[in-house]
């Protein structure tokens, strides 16, 4: 439960000890916490906090000024940057919402003995990493580097059900691809399946290269147990990588079999119109010749002329016309 007495900013603020206790505390005590050397740490969680708040972050903690600018101002790209004893971390979540995307960032700081994490825009709450964390005594013993890394796993796992869902929406997009009629409905979704697509590699791709950097990191803050956490995290995120470069693919293959498909469409149209226009052409033609004002014309005078004329007209017309079946033109 939040101490109602915190900002509202401040979701969670609390000292970890090594033995696996929790307790609650205010933003004053936490300096106070750091200066005694019994292993104890301090996570604090933010949803966009105001400047006030941040300063008095870095006052307790003592961050780094550039650190502290990032996170004040969102729209970061993803990243992983060593100030000292500390690191500071960028990455990128995403939300699905009412079928699309919603993208915020998560700027995390990490030392010996604490844990900030500082989320923007659509980002889930980190309540369900903080209680898988707290129920296992043995993570809070690994201290700050165990609480990053449930971090980290719950915002790669949130990936999942969004790559999920467009592999589903490009199946059923299938059907409408290779329909007969053309619809402008369903190049602009693939479009926009595809925009959005892109924009989640954007957010995934960078996460490769910082977990990269934690599981290969040694030192006083990521122990060699942990390193094998972030690996796990790695290869998840290698996983779902690879899954949007395929769902990419897929979706310009789409595309392209669509435009293709009513290229096809339009050409066999314009066909069976050229070939309407040629069966047209022969009566055309030949009611040409007698519409003219001729009095010499042989056939004008004779009894049957008119008959045989429009008999001469059907023949050729059926001619034609067959001709024109055969050939698929009709």
């Amino acid at each position: 439960m939040k101490d109602p007495t915190l900002p509202q900013c401040v979701v969670n603020c609390a000292a970890y000890t090594r033995d696996g206790k929790r307790r609650d505390i205010t933003l004053d005590q936490i300096s106070d916490v750091l200066a005694v050397d019994d292993g104890t740490f301090v996570w604090v969680g933010l949803y966009e906090p105001g400047d006030d708040i941040l300063e008095k972050l870095q006052e307790e903690f003592c961050l780094h000024d550039l650190a502290i600018e990032d996170a004040r101002n969102a729209h970061q790209r993803p990243k992983i940057e060593t100030y000292g004893n500390s690191l500071f971390i960028v990455v990128h979540t995403a939300q699905s919402v009412d079928s699309h995307i919603r993208f915020g960032e998560s700027h995390m700081f990490v030392g010996e003995r604490y844990l900030v994490t500082v989320r923007h825009g659509a980002s889930t709450s980190y309540a369900p990493a903080r209680a898988r964390f707290e129920r296992d005594p043995d993570d809070i013993a690994h201290g700050p580097a165990a609480a990053l890394y449930v971090v980290l796993d719950q915002i790669v796992d949130n990936f999942l059900p969004i790559v999920q869902e467009f592999s589903q929406d490009l199946n059923e997009l299938e059907q409408d691809i290779f329909a007969d009629e053309f619809r402008k409905d369903t190049v602009k979704k693939l479009y926009e399946l595809k925009r959005e697509l892109t924009r989640l590699r954007m957010a995934v791709a960078p996460l490769q290269d910082i977990l990269g950097q934690l599981a290969r990191a040694r030192g006083a803050m990521i122990d060699e147990e942990s390193a094998l956490y972030f690996r796990d995290v790695l290869d998840h995120v290698v996983r779902i990588n690879e899954s949007t470069d395929t769902l990419r693919e897929m979706l310009t293959a789409a595309m392209s079999v669509n435009l293709s498909l009513v290229t096809i469409y339009q050409g066999e149209v314009v066909k069976r119109l050229a070939g309407w226009a040629a069966l047209l052409a022969a009566p055309t033609l030949i009611a040409s010749w007698y519409g003219m004002n001729f009095e010499a014309m042989p056939e004008l005078h004779g009894r049957y002329s008119y008959a045989i004329l429009i008999g001469v007209t059907v023949l050729v017309c059926l001619v034609l016309f067959g001709f024109l079946r055969r050939a698929k033109w009709l």
